[in-house]
């Protein structure tokens, strides 16, 4: 198979990206930076200039120095041959290793034998040894998954000059990624772990995120079984990973009675509980009659709310709590839970720190050209873009904060904003009533909504700042013609001297009014106290929810009047982009295909077509699926990425479904040039060599 072209930046100074990358070792916290590798060439017009280009690569086998070596030797052998206007004098390849917090680094001079060290985190030198190297394998195979691009194009953009491979190409490397891992794997939580995991532990890592990544990618659901299966007799708590492959694999029955097992020797284990939760929430999804899908709801809410106790710091148990009040349609729990999870600020990858660049060159192989991909750039960036559609927050929200926002964007398609902002007025204490409440009496400001009890405990939490909440919500749907949440009940002040004012002869007794004003402030402050305060965070969330549906309700409002006056709606493909990701966002999906459909019919985009493609997926549309796949993979390779896990799921689901044989016939048939296609046939090829279901025919 053809390999991606080799990107190229050019320095400034000499070696100054391996000294960049030297220095910022120390502040690098999980998997590392892509890998890196550095070369040293020669004009040959010139010979005493010397040049350092770089580029980054992830998925190259980093075993052994050798393996290295021999990727440097391929990059200086391509400039061989009568069209060659350099020559390469030297290279360096920089691989990280997480485990010891060290960078492997192999350096090849052309002429000359081959020397292999590390660097440590204070850029000290060491001898590499072969444990080291043992650990670069692994960290190498979890971040090709970890910085692959998922079909959309964000990862490509994100880093320039990245060639992506795919670092498992067939059952023999499978088992040396599964032998490295399973000899690592109960250090695998010093790697770190997704940003929404608080603390990393054995089943909760970067390494047990790559392997059930894989195993879901490739559908070797055997081969994860069986290594799970020898790992959870050195410790019970792998049973959680074990049933999730069982899960995957179909094999049901068998992954609930690992289960059952294990938490009978660990029943507070919350990502056992969770695991149970999880599957419970999506069997309730397929329930066939509504008595079922409410008892299975109900051993799911079970497992859920046991597992907050479990682990009442970590964001996920909360979370799925909250999926399943909301699949429960119990919107105030739902929403209370949902202001009890604990946020943690989103630490992204660790992104490679590079100097400032002389130039760069970016070659395009012959083998992906095809005129609607190679157009995309020129268009990009003559675009004009309404700020309005620049400014939604939403779209940049990661880790705990996007998913939060799901569930709430989730409970808004089902009941709508005016009712999701009543029951928040029920549920959370309101400014206006906090600052009548003030004004009566000496209202506690420090309650904490994570541990504030129904009855009003006034005890301090351990979920962070806490605040009163906002009501610039309300405020600003009353501009639209909503009611605001909430009244001022406070009674007009009287005017005049006391001694003026006459006491009518009708009037109550001072003393009875006396006692109904004591029982009205007590029935205000019970109420009060059954009610939670608002995590500034939520009311953010709801403030940038409002801002979303604005916008999207101006859309199809101008929409719908450009039709009825027969009249063409124009936005700029950019626009149509973030329209469809818009209202993906709010789950209204016919609407965001609309979008995306636009905008790919001004120009091609990897991000519209990547949304239109799950709707395919979704719909069983095949014929558009594959040609949506094509077109995904050619980008792909365009930028220089050979492996998209996404789009190899994507393909080993549609052989499963549709058989290998037709699936081949529909690529084949596809009118595009053969070079195009060759690269879709490698993705179908990678699955014949895995064995995946559908290949035997």
């Amino acid at each position: 198979m053809v390999a991606p072209a080799v990107p190229e930046v050019t320095e400034e100074l000499l070696h100054e990206a391996i000294e960049t990358r030297t220095e910022s070792l120390s502040s690098l916290r999980e998997l590392g930076p892509p890998d890196l590798v550095h070369l040293v060439k020669q004009p040959l017009r010139q010979q005493t200039k010397q040049v350092g280009v770089y580029h980054h690569v992830t998925g190259v086998d980093a075993s052994s120095s050798a393996s290295l070596a021999a990727y440097i030797n391929t990059l200086a052998y391509k400039e061989f041959g009568p069209s060659a206007t350099t020559k390469t004098l030297e290279g360096t390849y920089c691989c990280y290793n997480a485990f010891s917090r060290v960078d492997m680094r192999v350096h090849a001079p052309f002429p000359g034998s081959v020397e292999a060290y590390c660097i440590d985190e204070r850029g000290e030198k060491r001898k590499a040894t072969d444990e080291l190297w043992l650990e670069t394998y692994l960290c190498s195979v979890l971040r090709a998954y970890s910085y692959a691009d998922d079909g959309t194009g964000d990862a490509i953009r994100k880093i320039m000059c990245v060639r992506r491979f795919n670092p498992v190409t067939n059952t023999e490397t499978e088992h040396r990624f599964l032998s490295a891992a399973e000899q690592l794997f109960f250090r695998g939580w010093s790697l770190g772990s997704d940003s929404v995991v608080q603390v990393p532990n054995v089943v909760s890592n970067h390494l047990t995120t790559g392997l059930i990544k894989y195993f879901h990618t490739t559908g070797r659901y055997a081969s994860g079984i069986n290594l799970f299966e020898k790992l959870r007799t050195q410790n019970v708590e792998v049973a959680s990973l074990l049933a999730k492959v069982m899960f995957m694999g179909n094999e049901e029955v068998q992954g609930i009675r690992v289960l059952h097992e294990a938490i009978k020797e660990m029943p507070m284990d919350y990502v056992m509980l969770d695991t149970q939760a999880e599957f419970l929430l999506k069997k309730a999804e397929t329930a066939t009659t509504p008595e079922q899908r409410e008892e299975r709801l109900r051993l799911a809410l079970g497992c859920a709310d046991r597992s907050t106790i479990a682990a009442p710091s970590e964001f996920g148990t909360w979370a799925r709590l909250a999926q399943v009040y909301v699949a429960m349609e119990d919107w105030e729990n739902a929403l209370t839970t949902l202001n009890s999870c604990p946020m943690f600020t989103y630490q992204d990858k660790d992104a490679p720190v590079m100097p400032e660049p002389k130039e760069y060159h970016l070659p395009t192989l012959p083998e992906t050209r095809l005129d609607e991909i190679d157009s995309e750039p020129d268009f990009r960036y003559s675009e004009q873009i309404d700020p309005s559609l620049l400014g939604l927050r939403a779209a940049t929200y990661r880790g705990t904060f996007k998913q939060a926002y799901a569930i709430l964007t989730e409970m808004t398609a089902k009941i709508g904003w005016d009712q999701l902002l009543k029951i928040r007025s029920n549920v959370f204490v309101m400014e206006d009533e906090y600052r009548e409440k003030q004004e009566s009496s000496h209202y506690p400001a420090n309650r904490n909504p994570s541990t504030d009890v129904l009855r009003g405990s006034p005890d301090p939490g351990v979920n962070g700042e806490t605040a009163v909440g906002e009501t610039e919500v309300a405020e600003k749907s009353e501009e639209a013609g909503q009611e605001a949440d909430g009244e001022n009940l406070a009674p007009p002040a009287a005017k005049g001297k006391p001694e003026d004012i006459e006491r009518p002869s009708s009037a109550m007794d001072p003393d009875v009014v006396k006692k109904a004003e004591e029982k009205g402030s007590e029935d205000h402050s019970s109420r009060l106290n059954n009610k939670r305060l608002c995590e500034r965070w939520l009311d953010s969330l709801f403030m940038v929810l409002y801002e979303d549906l604005r916008v999207y309700t101006i859309w199809r409002t101008q929409m719908a009047q450009y039709r009825a006056q027969s009249m063409q709606y124009k936005k700029s493909p950019e626009e149509w982009e973030i329209l469809g990701s818009l209202a993906e966002r709010l789950q209204h999906t016919d609407e965001a295909v609309e979008a995306y459909r636009a905008c790919l019919g001004q120009r091609f985009s990897p991000k519209a077509l990547a949304g239109i493609l799950k709707v395919f997926m979704k719909t069983k549309l095949t014929r558009d699926a594959v040609a949506a796949v094509i077109r995904l993979v050619t980008w792909q390779y365009r930028w220089y990425s050979e492996f998209s896990p996404e789009l190899l799921h994507t393909i080993r689901i549609l052989i499963e479904d549709e058989g290998a044989v037709k699936i081949r016939s529909i690529i084949q048939a596809t009118n595009l040039p053969q070079n195009v296609l060759d690269l879709t046939h490698h993705y179908a090829a990678l699955c014949a060599t895995f064995r995946s279901s559908g290949t035997e025919g």
